[in-house]
């Protein structure tokens, strides 16, 4: 079997910061190559596996860049950004190809077990995958277009990083494809969408084709919202049901599963993870969406 070693925070990177750690019952956090390596097959290595081999370790690549670089945060960082640098930095932000950003406080939590991040602010990155290319899925042009906004996220985390850096400020890039928090969850908390019945997050332009990324920074004042107006999303989910019809291997519960914490666990990732390991990422759940049309405003419309 192929196996990856993920990059990760070293201790020795953190012994001395006071960082925040996932709650006691925090979920196990997955990565997308420890489920296509895991789950893509042994013996007679699928194609797809192949195909999308060389694009994840580019990405692994940004990854390692992300843990090395947080050697470079001043030890005595700014926590309050003026309002002229915070425009400069939303504008920057954009010009990374990224199509949308919010805010949000991260708890405990929404942290993986066994993780850590360097501070609770975040600013999450959405970045759109094209609805022309999803369309085709499962094929070798939507595995593309996935792995393309999986890498580019992760360029655009580091570049952040960068930026605040430079400017007296801590940060932490938090990569889309393997990362330390729950990122559905952290987007919905920042009011960028709500999550859908396939636990995907699902945003008023894009729909549920996007994947998310983050930076986690000492920045004090993000002009987080207190509300979200995306929420009517879940009644509206809970009975529509299309994604748990479409899928290939029933992995999508069609009445989610209610933790001890609150949570809720919406699909089964083993069941998941072999038709996305076998074939082409699959994302057929993104694909037969109600909202992957765009039909948001009408669909609220109805829904009031």
């Amino acid at each position: 079997m192929i196996t990856i070693k993920m990059p990760s925070i070293k201790p020795e990177q953190i012994k001395d910061i006071d960082v925040i750690h996932a709650a006691d019952d925090s979920r196990i956090g997955l990565s997308v190559p420890e489920i296509v390596m895991s789950y893509g097959g042994v013996k007679g290595i699928p194609k797809s596996k192949l195909l999308s081999l060389p694009q994840i370790l580019k990405c692994l690549k940004e990854m390692k860049k992300t843990y090395n670089s947080i050697s470079k945060n001043p030890k005595e960082f700014k926590t309050i950004m003026d309002e002229k640098t915070l425009k400069e930095l939303k504008e920057y932000i954009l010009n990374l190809k990224i199509d949308d950003i919010g805010y949000a406080t991260v708890t405990p939590d929404l942290i993986f077990k066994d993780r850590v991040v360097l501070h609770k602010n975040a600013i999450v990155l959405i970045m759109e995958m094209k609805k022309n290319k999803i369309h085709t899925s499962p094929s070798y042009t939507s595995q593309r277009e996935i792995m393309r906004t999986y890498y580019e996220l992760g360029r655009a985390a580091n570049k952040i990083c960068d930026f605040l850096r430079a400017r007296g400020f801590s940060a932490q890039g938090g990569p889309a494809l393997g990362g330390d928090v729950n990122y559905p969850l952290l987007a919905e908390r920042s009011g960028l969408g709500a999550i859908g019945k396939h636990g995907l997050l699902i945003h008023p332009k894009f729909g549920p084709s996007l994947r998310i990324g983050a930076v986690y920074t000492s920045i004090e004042n993000l002009p987080v919202k207190e509300e979200n107006e995306h929420l009517w999303l879940r009644s509206f989910c809970d009975t529509c049901k299309r994604c748990v019809k479409k899928c290939p291997v029933e992995a999508i519960y069609s009445e989610g599963i209610v933790n001890s914490d609150g949570s809720i666990t919406s699909s089964d990732y083993r069941l998941c993870a072999t038709p996305f390991a076998k074939q082409y990422g699959c994302t057929l759940c993104v694909k037969n969406c109600i909202f992957f049309k765009g039909n948001y405003d009408k669909l609220r419309s109805i829904n009031k």
